[in-house]
């Protein structure tokens, strides 16, 4: 999304046509700039409780919210947490992308486009990406590369880090960065994009929100009540996918082409095997959106309970920080 530009939440409609009649009390676990939220609003929910653990957001919606008067239920926390705001859902909508206030704002520190702190802090407190990048010791920084940002290099980055230390701003970062991988061709992605990606999700301790979010999704929803999660990339997407499948009383086998195991009881059933994508219409429209995958799940009525962040897919990454 270029900066400046209007808010498009990404396969809003699909999200809206899937998870139809959109009615009752939703919670969208990722407020950031509120397009979820109004669209949920205005197809539908009675109510909407908007959860974000940046408090900008609530800031930037102040002009608009009070519009929603009651129906509209803004809380500051992470959505790992939902169950604690809410129960009994109709709905659960999360959108894994970072918001396009936070990239858009460069003394935030999450985009290599613009020179500002290196940061990342989605709630603005905590161990930024600074304090990460000039404390951990060369091993735990390839590992976070590596299976946060599934960078190849991660090895050759993480000794470059080291040398430069101390990096203290974003394009200080992406020039470190640059210089390990060969120059990207047109139409790729720039050489820093994974290990920003890496670092963001190291900083906000992302996998295990999504682990930690899923599961407080099961317990929020009511039987019936929908859960639609949008992903940006295919460690994200395999965590969800992977929770579904298990939660839908179903276990992948260690042969492919063996058929899957039934396993009781289901606590969710999947509206689709595949991954919803938009379409070219959006693609168009919306050039943030490509790389979207969305998931939707219904809840049943079985009793919830816990699943091994190892058997989702969860990355786990050695070492302390």
């Amino acid at each position: 999304m270029a900066a400046g530009g209007p808010h498009i939440p990404v396969l809003i409609d699909a999200i809206l046509s899937h998870c139809a009649p959109i009615e009752g009390t939703w919670l969208d676990g990722t407020f950031g700039a509120g397009g979820y939220t109004r669209a949920l609003l205005e197809g539908g929910a009675e109510r909407v409780i908007a959860v974000d653990r940046d408090p900008l957001a609530f800031d930037l919606a102040a002009e608009w919210a009070g519009g929603y008067g009651d129906r509209l239920v803004m809380q500051h926390g992470v959505f790992s947490k939902m169950d604690e705001y809410g129960q009994g859902l109709d709905g659960v909508v999360l959108d894994l992308g970072v918001s396009s206030m936070q990239l858009d704002l460069a003394e935030r520190g999450f985009s290599f486009m613009k020179d500002g702190p290196l940061d990342m802090r989605m709630s603005q407190d905590g161990m930024s990406a600074a304090d990460i990048v000039n404390s951990a010791d060369e091993g735990v920084l390839a590992d976070i590369l590596f299976h946060y940002g599934e960078e190849r290099a991660s090895r050759r980055i993480a000794r470059a880090i080291i040398t430069a230390r101390p990096i203290t701003t974003t394009l200080e970062l992406a020039g470190i960065v640059e210089k390990c991988l060969p120059r990207a061709k047109p139409g790729q992605s720039h050489p820093a994009t994974r290990s920003f990606q890496a670092l963001r999700i190291a900083v906000n301790n992302e996998y295990d929100e999504l682990y930690q979010g899923l599961m407080a999704a099961e317990r929020a929803l009511k039987p019936g009540g929908k859960l639609a999660v949008v992903t940006f990339h295919s460690v994200e997407d395999r965590m969800v996918k992977r929770f579904l499948t298990a939660r839908a009383g179903k276990q992948a086998n260690a042969n492919r082409y063996a058929p899957e195991t039934t396993q009781a009881p289901a606590q969710f059933t999947v509206k689709s095997r595949k991954a919803i994508a938009p379409d070219a219409q959006e693609l168009a429209a919306n050039p943030r959106s490509r790389s979207a995958k969305l998931r939707v799940a219904i809840r049943t009525d079985a009793p919830s309970g816990a699943i091994d962040a190892k058997s989702i897919g969860m990355p786990q990454v050695k070492g302390t920080l």
